[in-house]
C-alpha cells in the first residue's frame, strides 16, 4: 500500500524516468506502524528520497527474577552432578539429518530450561 505514491529514486539522466524502488517491511495489519511516508522534497543532492516511519515506543516494566545457589553447598554439588548426568544421558550417536539434530537440540533446550 502505498502512502505518498511518488519516486524514491531520482534519475540524474535526461528522459530517464524517476522510479520507486525502497521498500519498507511493516506488519500490514498492525495499526501503530501504518505511519510511514516518502519525503520527495527532502533528496537534496542524493538520487534517493528518504523514508521514514513513526514507531511507537511503550514504557514497559520488566519483572526480572535471579535465583542462586551458594556456593560449595550440597545443592551446588547436587545441581552439577545433575545437569552432568543430564548432558551424558543425550543420544547423539546417530546424528544423520537436520530432524535428528534438531531433536538434540530440543532436548537440550528442555535440560537448560529445568536447571
Amino acid at each position: 500500500m502505498l502512502t505518498n505514491p511518488c519516486p524514491t529514486r531520482y534519475s540524474d539522466t535526461a528522459g530517464e524516468a524517476n522510479l520507486v524502488i525502497d521498500l519498507m517491511f511493516l506488519y500490514y495489519r498492525l495499526r501503530e506502524l501504518n505511519r510511514h511516508s516518502i519525503h520527495p522534497n527532502s533528496h537534496l543532492s542524493s538520487d534517493h528520497a528518504p523514508l521514514s516511519i513513526i514507531i511507537p515506543i511503550d514504557e514497559e516494566i520488566v519483572y526480572t527474577s535471579k535465583s542462586s545457589i551458594p556456593q560449595k553447598s550440597k545443592q551446588e554439588t547436587t545441581f552439577v552432578e545433575e545437569v552432568i548426568s543430564n548432558f551424558k544421558n543425550l543420544d547423539m550417536s546417530n546424528i544423520a539429518n537436520m530432524e535428528k539434530l534438531e531433536h538434540i537440540v530440543n532436548q537440550l533446550e528442555v535440560i537448560i530450561d529445568q536447571a
